[in-house]
C-alpha cells in the first residue's frame, strides 16, 4: 500500500511522533492509522519510561488563576531543558496540572510525600470502620487497601484522574508528554490559595 504524505501528516497530528516514525509505521501496519498510532503511542511510552530518572533543573512556574477570582494555584513545574520549557506545549500541560490542583484541591504531589502518621492514622480508621461493619477479619486488609486507594486518590495530585479526560491519571498525563516532548518532566511543588482557606503546599 501506497503511504501518503497525508496519512502521515494525520498520524503525527494522532501521535506527536516524528514525520519518519509515523512513516515506517504506517508501513509496518499496511497503513492501518490505529494500529500505527497504538504502536507509536507505545514506543512513546516505554521511551518516557527510561527518561524518568534524567535530572529536571529547568522549567516554570505557572500561576493559575479561577475564573471566579477565589482560587489561585502556583505550580512549579521542571523539564531537562529551557527549550522546552518556553513551547506551548508544555506550558499547556502547566495550565492543566494547576486547573487539577484549583479544582480537586490535592494536597501532595506524591504519596510519598504525605507524613506516614497520617497515612498511619487513615489506615487504623478504615481498619475499624471495617470491623464495625461487620466484615470479616479475613477480608479487613483487602477493603483498607481498597479504601486507602481512595484516600491518595483524594489527595495525591498524580495519582487523580484528570479532571478532562478520567480515563488518565495525572501522572499518566505527564508521561505522555514526556513521550511527545522527548525530556522528562516532573512536578516539583505548588500551592493552592482559596479565599478564607489556609494554602495547601507541597
Amino acid at each position: 500500500m501506497t503511504i501518503t504524505a497525508q496519512m502521515v501528516k494525520d498520524l503525527r497530528e494522532l501521535t506527536g511522533a516524528g514525520p519518519l516514525d509515523c512513516k515506517k509505521a504506517l508501513e509496518q501496519f499496511d497503513g492501518n492509522m490505529e494500529k500505527a498510532a497504538e504502536f507509536l503511542r507505545e514506543k512513546g511510552l516505554a521511551k518516557a519510561a527510561k527518561k524518568a530518572g534524567r535530572a529536571t533543573n529547568e522549567g516554570i512556574v505557572h500561576a493559575y488563576i479561577h475564573h471566579n477570582n477565589r482560587v489561585g494555584v502556583l505550580l512549579e513545574l521542571n523539564c531537562e531543558t529551557d527549550f522546552v520549557a518556553k513551547t506551548d506545549q508544555f506550558r499547556a500541560l502547566a495550565n492543566d496540572i494547576a486547573l487539577q490542583i484549583a479544582n480537586l484541591g490535592a494536597r501532595y504531589v506524591r504519596r510519598e510525600d504525605i507524613p506516614a502518621d497520617i497515612v498511619a492514622a487513615e489506615r487504623e480508621l478504615q481498619r475499624r470502620r471495617a470491623l464495625e461493619e461487620g466484615k470479616p477479619e479475613s477480608v479487613v486488609d483487602k477493603i483498607v487497601d481498597g479504601r486507602m486507594s481512595k484516600f491518595y486518590e483524594d489527595l495525591v495530585l498524580l495519582e487523580q484522574p484528570f479532571i478532562k479526560d478520567d480515563s488518565v491519571t495525572i501522572s499518566e498525563l505527564i508521561t505522555r508528554a514526556i513521550a511527545e516532548l522527548g525530556e522528562n518532566i516532573t512536578v516539583r511543588r505548588f500551592a493552592r490559595f482559596e479565599v478564607g482557606e489556609d494554602a495547601g503546599a507541597e
